[in-house]
Parts: structure tokens; C-alpha cells; sequence
């Protein structure tokens, strides 16, 4: 019998997955929300790419509907998302609008699902990025998107921000992430400040089980030198 029940919104990613696999090892039940399904996840839900905001969330939230059958869940991860470089003297709508859909529209989407199927005292964390708490002049929409990430965390985490009961609201904000296409693209950077993703997959195992958790509402940095990760907790 499964331990938890945690769907990971982003589950074909290279974090998602890596949430999926930890969890999955863990004997949890895991639901993968993605354009492609994840093999390794219990029930996989596919977002329909070309839908709108509106119509991708109530087919996400319907089909998970269908899939708990009146259960609830313990966490809803929310690790999609993309990056895109570009300022103000080049494509930067174009670039802002798909940074848009793949962040805000993820987390606010996931948000309505810990709203509906999330259990008291649950999680639902969010990615943000670091970089977002200042000015991102070489990826500004990126920036935009991160930041709002930033925004609504703090709003879910607030009185009345229609979460259930003592559910931990929160969003990590990596620098970089120590993933295969990282590592393809950056193949002389530092890795030692890099944050492994099994890393990240046993801190929201630790917040599910109620270990160590920071106030909801909170953006935690994950910041990595010499192979060794500190939070730093805004």
C-alpha cells in the first residue's frame, strides 16, 4: 500500500522525474502532470499544449479528480518551467509570453489543485529562481515569470489564501541545477556549486513529513558551494 500520494506538476522533466523516482522509491503513489507522460509515475495527465490558462486547469484538475477517486494528496511538487534569455531589444514578449505559460501558469494551476485535492497539512511547493530577486536584464522574462512565482507563494501562504488547513505553502529558488542538459550546455562551469537534484527530491520528502519546514509563504534559496547545499530562507 502506497506510503503518500504526490503528484509532481512538471514530471518529465530532469527534476520532475527525479521527484517522480525518489517518491516511486519511496512506495508512494505519484501522479505525473506533463505535455508527455512519465512511464515511471502511477497515473500520468497530459496537458493539452495548445489549450488556454483556463482550459489546461480544468482538464488538470478533472483528471486528477478521476484519478484520486474522493482520496487526497500529501504534496503537490510543482517543477515545470523553462528559461529564456533575451532583454528588452528582442523578442521580449515572445520570450516573456512562454515563460509565462510554462511557470505561472504551471504554479497557479498547480495551486488549484492543492486547493481541491490537497490535505490538511500538506505541501505545495513552487520554483521560483534566485536570480528573480533582483533585476534579470540578460533574460528579463524569465525574471517576470520567476518573480511572480515569488508573489504568489507569499500570497498562498498568507490567511485566506484558500490552501487547506496548516498546508505549507513554499518555493524553492535554485541557482543551477546539476542536470544532464546543464551540464551539456555550461560543460566548464564549476559543478561543485551546482545543486544535485536528488538534493532537492529529499527536501520536499523532509517538508511532507513535517522535518524542518520553514514558514509558509517562504522563498527558500538553495545555494551550493563545495558540494554542499545551505537554505537560505526569505
Amino acid at each position: 500500500m502506497a506510503t503518500s500520494r504526490i503528484v509532481v506538476y512538471g514530471g518529465r522533466g530532469a527534476l520532475g522525474a527525479a521527484c517522480v523516482n525518489h517518491f516511486k522509491q519511496a512506495n508512494c503513489w505519484v501522479a505525473s502532470i506533463d505535455l508527455n507522460p512519465n512511464e515511471n509515475a502511477d497515473v500520468n495527465i497530459t496537458v493539452p499544449k495548445d489549450a488556454s490558462w483556463l482550459q489546461q486547469e480544468e482538464h488538470v484538475v478533472k483528471e486528477l479528480g478521476t484519478a484520486l477517486q474522493g482520496q487526497k494528496v500529501n504534496a503537490v511538487i510543482c517543477v515545470a518551467g523553462g528559461w529564456a534569455g533575451g532583454n528588452a531589444a528582442k523578442d521580449l514578449s515572445k520570450q516573456a509570453d512562454l515563460m509565462w505559460r510554462q511557470s505561472v501558469w504551471s504554479s497557479t494551476i498547480a495551486a488549484s489543485l492543492a486547493a481541491t485535492y490537497l490535505t490538511p497539512g500538506g505541501l505545495l511547493a513552487l520554483t521560483g529562481a534566485k536570480a528573480a530577486l533582483e533585476g534579470t536584464p540578460g533574460m528579463i522574462g524569465y525574471g517576470m515569470a520567476k518573480a511572480a512565482v515569488h508573489q504568489l507563494t507569499n500570497s498562498l501562504g498568507s490567511k485566506d489564501s484558500g490552501l487547506p488547513e496548516n498546508s505549507l505553502a513554499v518555493a524553492i529558488m535554485p541557482v543551477t541545477l546539476d542536470t544532464e542538459m546543464n551540464r551539456k550546455w555550461m560543460p566548464k562551469a564549476d559543478f561543485s556549486t551546482w545543486t544535485p537534484l536528488s538534493f532537492v527530491a529529499q527536501l520536499f520528502d523532509k517538508w511532507i513529513k513535517g522535518e524542518e519546514r520553514p514558514a509558509s509563504g517562504s522563498l527558500v534559496a538553495l545555494v551550493t558551494k563545495n558540494n554542499i547545499t545551505e537554505l537560505i530562507v526569505q
